[in-house]
C-alpha cells in the first residue's frame, strides 16, 4: 500500500471539520449555559475537551485513511462509507443537541445512539483493515465516558 498523503490529508480534514462544526455548535453554551448546570464531581475541566477531541477525530481520520486505502478490495463499500458517514453526523448532531438546544434528555438517547454507531464503526473497520478499528478504541471509550457524564448531567438537572 503506497502512501498517500493528499488523502491522509482530506481524510483528517473531513474529521476535523466536523469537529470545528461541532465547536462552533458548542462555543457560546460554554461560556454561558454550560456553568450553569450542576455537574458530577468527575467532570472533566473545560480545557480538556478541545485537545481531546482533536486527538480523536485525527484518530477517526487516520482509521478512515486506511480503509479509503482498501477501498477497492471492500465488498460492501457503499455499507461501509454510510455507518462511517453516520458516525460522524450522529457526533456532530450531539453537539448540537447538548450544547445548541440545551436538550440533555434527547442529547442522552442520542449519544447511545452514537456510541453503537461507533462501535458498529469500529468493527467494520477492523474486518478490513485492523488498524483502523484500533484507532476507534479511544474514540468509544471517550464517548462511553462522556455517555456517563450526560447521564449524570440529566440526573442533576
Amino acid at each position: 500500500m503506497k502512501f498517500k498523503p493528499i488523502a491522509l490529508i482530506v481524510n483528517i480534514a473531513i474529521a476535523l471539520g466536523i469537529g470545528a462544526l461541532g465547536g462552533w455548535a458548542t462555543a457560546q453554551s460554554v461560556k454561558t449555559w454550560y456553568p450553569t448546570l450542576h455537574k458530577p464531581s468527575f467532570n472533566p475541566p473545560n480545557w480538556l475537551f478541545a485537545p481531546v477531541w482533536t486527538t480523536l477525530y485525527i484518530l477517526i481520520g487516520i482509521a478512515a485513511y486506511l480503509v479509503w486505502m482498501k477501498r477497492d478490495k471492500i465488498e460492501h463499500l457503499p455499507r461501509t462509507i454510510a455507518i462511517y458517514f453516520i458516525q460522524l453526523i450522529l457526533n456532530l448532531a450531539w453537539s448540537f443537541i447538548f450544547f445548541y438546544l440545551h436538550e440533555i434528555g434527547f442529547a442522552l438517547f442520542e449519544i447511545i445512539i452514537l456510541l453503537m454507531i461507533i462501535i458498529a464503526n469500529a468493527i467494520t473497520f477492523y474486518k478490513i483493515e485492523k488498524w483502523a478499528g484500533i484507532l476507534f478504541i479511544p474514540y468509544i471509550l471517550w464517548v462511553s465516558f462522556a455517555s456517563f457524564l450526560t447521564y449524570n448531567i440529566f440526573i442533576l438537572n
